[in-house]
């Protein structure tokens, strides 16, 4: 099994050793992995003048599975759109057609603490969002900054086909199907005539899943009963630019963006997993980032695109085990806890894995 590993800037690299560590640890005594690193976002730019050198890109496309950490730092956001870090991101997304972005959120019994939310409010915590990836307003046409009436104007567009909206919708279904079989399809139906189209398609193919329970709820709404009732959500539907805020907003169920993994999958079953959260590059280097997202991404990409599901659930179950034991990092430290940095981390869940593994 090849695994293209892409670390890129900021804390990406840091974290993503640590999920290759983990996966180390998993092949100790199971599968064995071809691992191969490559440039991507600034570290690229810097390194060949592109922040998706041709070869990094022909690499995922023939790995069976992508490992990826971050892209994208402060400098970056100088440079024209198509020279920014994160914008490979998007590129290997579009090129990939990567176009369904899962995101699942649980609330972790040991991080109680570690929410600003009540521990009532976080009891049976279990949903995803699925985020569409490749459309909406990070990709319509007309974009850009110009010189209208003496000022300057920005223009984004939010665009979606129909197919576009209908194959995310599909992968909706097929997911509540095999939960908890409630669909939530969140839009802005009630402003954007872009999101009535979404409604009216994610509707019309509703009625091939009459055993999955469709609902519709307007961003806004979502985004207070996310917080207020997020027990009520199985699986959520939405747009890109919807699915991007909300599931930052939902990383406080469990606390932090650093414990949210993530998997972008396309019509094939080929996947890029990662983080939820950026590349940070403000604590860069001084190993404190949290890296358990990153392994927990790891354990995503064995079960759903390698077929390993009992090397995922080692992972998984390491993680739990390090976090009862009152293991943590900064960005969920509580009182008692022992603090560890992003090395010492990831060293205790693959020191896990290898003990559950005897």
């Amino acid at each position: 099994m090849h695994i293209a590993v892409l670390g890129g800037d900021g804390i990406g690299p840091e974290v993503t050793a640590q999920a290759v560590k983990a996966l180390r640890a998993v092949a100790a005594n199971g599968p064995q992995f071809e691992m191969t690193e490559a440039k991507i976002g600034d570290a690229a730019f810097d390194a060949e003048g592109d922040p998706l050198p041709e070869r990094t890109a022909q690499l995922a496309e023939r790995a069976d599975a992508i490992l990826f950490g971050a892209a994208g730092t402060f400098d970056s956001d100088l440079r024209p759109p198509e020279q920014r870090g994160g914008h490979a991101l998007l590129r290997l997304r579009k090129r990939m057609d990567l176009f369904a972005n899962f995101r699942p959120v649980f609330a972790i019994p040991e991080l109680a603490g570690a929410s600003t939310l009540r521990r009532d409010v976080l009891k049976n915590v279990d949903l995803v969002v699925l985020r569409e990836l490749t459309g909406d307003i990070y990709f319509g046409q007309p974009r850009g900054i110009h010189v209208e009436g003496g000022e300057r104007v920005g223009i984004n567009t939010m665009r979606y086909t129909e197919s576009e909206i209908r194959r995310v919708a599909h992968a909706g279904f097929q997911a509540a199907r095999a939960r908890k079989k409630k669909l939530c399809s969140v839009d802005k139906a009630n402003v954007l005539e872009t999101m009535v189209l979404w409604r009216e398609v994610v509707t019309e193919v509703g009625r091939e899943y009459p055993d999955v329970e469709l609902s519709h709820l307007y961003v806004d709404a979502a985004a207070m009963l996310l917080i207020r009732k997020p027990a009520d959500f199985d699986v959520i539907v939405t747009g890109n630019i919807f699915g991007d805020i909300l599931s930052d907003a939902a990383a406080m169920l469990t606390g932090s963006l650093g414990m949210l993994p993530s998997a972008s999958i396309n019509a094939e079953g080929k996947g890029l997993y990662e983080p939820v959260h950026g590349s940070a590059p403000d604590i860069a280097g001084r190993d404190i980032a949290n890296p358990l997202a990153s392994i927990l991404s790891a354990a995503m990409m064995l079960r759903q695109s390698l077929g390993q599901p009992e090397g995922a659930a080692r992972i998984e179950r390491a993680v739990r085990r390090v976090l009862a034991e009152g293991y943590r990092t900064a960005d969920i430290m509580e009182d008692g806890a022992h603090l560890l940095g992003t090395e010492a981390m990831g060293d205790a869940v693959a020191k896990e894995i290898l003990r559950l593994a005897d």
